[in-house]
Parts: C-alpha cells; structure tokens; sequence
C-alpha cells in the first residue's frame, strides 16, 4: 500500500439512517494494513465492499482520522506535481488494482455525474412502495399545505419541533407544477422523488469523488458501485425523507471537510499562500456550511459533525480563529435563517433547535418512538474500528480478477432482486390505494374517507390532491404515560372501537382499511358498505399481524 494511503487510514464508512432505529446501510471500505515494507514487496488486493445492515442512528464518520493525522506529522508531503496522485503511489510500489468492468464510463466526474442522474431517475420512477411515514407527513404533506392550502400538520408542527426547511425546497417544486398546470395525481406523486433523486445523485458523485480522493480512482469506482446496487439505498435514497437529504448533505460536506484537510497540508501553491497568510481553505468553509444546512435539516447531525470536527479541532493549531471566524459565525448566519422561515411559517417566534432539545434531551418526550443506550453511539464508533483491523493478504493478478467477478456477481445476486422486491412489492398497497382514491375524487365519486389502520399507514392530501374530509386514526404521544392512542385502542378492540367513536359509519363515503383488520369490522360494514378494491400490500408481516392487502369499501349508494 502506498504511504499516503498508510497516512490517510484504513476505514471509510457511510451510514443512511433511516429513522427510529430502523435497519441502515453501512458500506465499508478495507485496504491492505501491513506495513510499508510488506507493502512495496506484495500488491495489494482489491479492497472488501461490504453492503451490512446495522442498527445505529449515525450518518457518516471517518473512523481513522485522528490517525491520520498524527501519521501526517511524520510523513513527508509528495513532490510537487504529483498533487498526492494515488497512479503515481500505484506504479511506485508496484500495486496495479485492476479496472472494474464499468470503468470506461467513469472517465471523468462529468461522466459520473450524468450515470448517477440516469440511475438515479430510473431508482425513483421503480420505487412504488410505502416505508415510512415521514417521507409523507413530515415533507410532503406540509409542502402541500404550504402550496394549496390543505394538508395535515401533525402534532410535532404543533409543538414547533421541526424546521420548514426541508419541506419547503417541495414546496417550491408543488408550486412549479401548479403554475404549468401539471398537478396530476401522478406527477404530484412522482415528482418530489424524482427532484430527490437529483440530490442523490449529486450524493453519488460526492462519494465518488471523496472516496478517490481519500484511497484512489480504483476503490471509488468500488465506492460508486456498491452505492448504487446496494439494495438499501436503492430502496430509500430517492425517497423525500429528510434522511435522504441529510445523507447527501453529509457526504458532500466530508469530501470539502477532507479537501480542507489536504490543502492545510501546504502541498500546492495555493494551500501554502493561505498557510502564510494563516487563511483557513474555502473548502472548510464549505464544509462547514454544508454540516450546519444538515444540521438545520436534522438536528441529530450534529452529533455526526461534533465527532468529526472534534478529532481535528484537537490537533489544530489556531483553535480560537477556528472557533470564533468560522464555526460561530456560519452556524449562526444558519441559524437565523432557518429561524427566520420558521418564525414566518409558524407565525410566532419559535427556535426549533431549541425546542428539538428540550422535546428530545430535557424531557422524556423522545421516549415515545424508542431509546438506545447512552454510549449507543461511541461504541458503534469502536465495533466499526476495530472491523477495520481486518488484513487482507496479497495474491497475484490473476487471483485478483477472479476476485473481482465473483464479488461484483456477488454484490449483484444479493442486491438487485431485494431492491426490485421491496421498492416495487412490498408494501405498495397503500400507495396504489391512494392513487385510486385520488382518481376518484378528481372523478366526484368520493366525498369523504375514513381510514381504520394504524395512524400514518397511508399517504395523505399530498397524494390524494383533492380538499374533501378525510378521518385516521390519532396516534399522538399523550402526556400521561399509559394513556392508549386511538390506534392502539383501534387494534385492540376493532368493532368496540369503531362503534363508540364512529357510529354507524354513515358520515363517511369511503373507508379504508388493511385485511387483517376488515374481519373484525366486516359486521359493521355489511349493511351500508360493499368493497370496491382490493390492493396488494405486503407478502409477511413487517411489525404486526400480517397486512396483506388493503380493501377499499364504498357506501352502497356510492358504488
């Protein structure tokens, strides 16, 4: 392995979280560890891209950096003109890494860029199932309301803890729309995912460019490849989650993070101006810029960034010029203006970090969705590192290809049917049921519908597009603990329930309902009720009793 990659350090690794401890995508990159000497003898293998799923809340960190920059401090800079290249570390210690199949196409970050926004559109248009209900109710159903005038706000809006930040930049794209005449129930469902996949995209090409820049050309194609068919990401990075977003934001602000750490090395003529003028590079700037927007977006990034920046802040030199030029005054120039749009939004003075916190970390109101551990995060960080302890053995050229076939086959066989499965299968019945709802209002057969499943189960006004009276089951958090929701009183008692809250359903025109529950409540539907469809949702069940369809039943004098 060549010396600036010793220095730099063994392990990259990314996390998408997705949210309330569900599973997230973790992709590691291991290189050869022995020593220079063992190195220069013996050529490198391929490096191991290993798609795991893990449970952790983090979105990205470099595990090696604290090494990396103290091994700087004892290595010297690479002559001038050869900008750190890793071709000319490659053929000075013999390590050849063989192309993979695809290179051809990643001639340049242009050609790299325009591959990422094809997949990418392909990955949105595919994706027609239902994951998490943020991805409606916290983006796109407040984006509606912001544009059209109607959509739910559910209770965190209400309390003030989340930015309008992130929807917004969907408001602006539903505003678009209705100004071209193209709010059709299609485009509204699909255009927020395709603007998305433009941001992933450009997420894409971050990784690319950030995973080269830190190892080589070979081990970024490795980088691009395992993002785009791992099965994951495919499944949730064109989704308007705010995850999504923050997973773009933060591996674009580490390739600027990264970049500012290679011109403090002095190496261009460039970076050693700023070191004699004692400029920080613009590329902190940007990066810091970057973590504060991802941070605006999700609060929780912070911890991300906390972690990063800390590991240099303690071997930076001007640690208050640091601080006090550029930390505060971005973070702040962030802050208020993210306050700013929230206080015109709410229409009161409200600082959402602030109140995030005290919501999240001074009450116990963050227990409602689920808690982990208090050193969740620092040991994650330590099972990570110590994976990267792994060592990799040297073998010949030939041995390396065949390394290479089987494990892009491998990645391949293990990844594109669970992708395909689960963005266009499981769990779409909600999504067609919606798309069949909105037909029909904009047809005048639906007047009103009332939803008899979990709270969140569907998409909402942002899908249905249409203003007419529409009934879920309330799901939010109550202040005295033990205090049942209407969901959770719904699934423990279906008929009782929907009796004493509802009556004898005649208000509504339409209901809404998953299999499982519908012969609970068949009774009451048989008199006044007939089913009108019936959609496919899920083959085995996700964290109830199997959902297998969705039934959508009508009055019978609407039918």
């Amino acid at each position: 392995m060549g010396r600036r990659a010793q220095t730099i350090g063994r392990t990259y690794a990314l996390l998408l979280d997705s949210g309330d401890g569900d599973k997230l995508f973790l992709l590691l990159l291991l290189r050869d560890s022995g020593d220079a000497a063992t190195a220069t003898a013996t050529a490198a293998p391929p490096p191991v891209v290993l798609p795991l799923p893990i449970a952790s809340l983090g979105l990205a960190a470099s595990l090696q950096m604290s090494h990396r920059r103290r091994s700087n401090a004892g290595d010297p800079p690479p002559p001038e003109g050869t900008g750190g290249s890793s071709t000319a570390e490659a053929s000075s210690t013999g390590e050849e890494n063989p192309d993979l199949p695809w290179a051809w196409a990643l001639g340049s970050e242009r050609r790299v860029l325009a591959l990422a926004l094809a997949f990418r559109a392909a990955n949105a248009l595919l994706v027609r199932t239902y994951f998490n209900p943020d991805e409606h109710w916290q983006c796109l159903e407040v984006a509606h309301r912001i544009v059209f005038g109607y959509g739910h706000l559910t209770w965190e809006w209400k309390r003030g803890l989340r930015s309008y930040l992130h929807p917004f930049i969907f408001a602006a794209l539903y505003k678009i729309l209705s100004l071209l005449h193209l709010d059709s129930p299609w485009f509204m469902a699909m255009a927020p995912r395709l603007l998305q996949s433009v941001f992933a995209s450009f997420g894409d090409l971050y990784l690319y460019k950030l995973s080269k820049l830190i190892f080589n050309n070979h081990v970024a194609q490795w980088a691009l490849f395992s993002q785009l068919v791992n099965w994951f990401m495919f499944f949730c990075i064109t989704r308007t989650l705010s995850n999504s977003m923050e997973t773009v934001l933060t591996v674009t602000g580490l390739y600027y993070w990264f970049v500012a750490i290679e011109s403090v090395k002095g190496n261009s003529v460039v970076s050693k101006q700023q070191a004699a003028s004692k400029q920080s590079p613009p590329s902190r700037k940007m990066a810091l810029l970057i973590a504060a927007l991802a941070c605006a977006i999700r609060p929780t990034s912070a911890i991300t960034w906390l972690y990063v920046g800390l590991l240099d802040f303690i071997q930076m030199k001007s640690k208050s010029r640091f601080i006090f030029l550029e930390v505060v005054p971005l973070g702040v120039f962030v802050l208020a203006v993210t306050t700013f749009l929230d206080c015109w939004m709410y229409g009161s003075r409200v600082i959402v970090p602030l109140n995030f916190l005290k919501f999240n970390l001074f009450s116990s109101g963050g227990d409602y969705y689920g808690t982990h551990v208090f050193h969740w995060y620092f040991s994650q960080g330590h099972n990570l590192a110590a994976m990267a302890q792994l060592k990799g053995k040297g073998h010949n050229e030939k041995g390396r290809l065949s390394r290479l076939k089987l494990s892009v086959i491998l990645l391949i066989l293990t990844n594109v049917p669970m992708a395909l499965y689960m963005s266009l299968y499981h769990q779409r019945g909600t999504e067609d049921a919606m798309l069949y709802l909105s037909r029909e209002a904009h047809d005048g057969r639906v007047k009103s519908v009332l939803f008899l499943m979990p709270c969140h189960s569907t998409p909402y006004y942002s899908t249905l597009h249409y203003n007419l009276p529409m009934r879920f089951l309330d799901c939010t958090p109550s202040e005295n603990k033990g205090t049942l929701d209407e969901s959770d009183r719904f699934l423990m008692n279906p008929a009782d329930f929907v009796g004493e809250v509802f009556g004898n359903l005649s208000s509504f025109s339409h209901i809404v309902l998953f299999e499982s529950e519908e012969r609970h409540v068949k009774l009451l539907l048989r008199n006044s009720f007939q089913e009108v469809r019936r959609f496919f949702h899920s083959h085995f069940k996700v964290d109830r009793d199997l959902q297998s369809s969705v039934v959508v039943y009508s009055q019978k004098s609407n039918a």
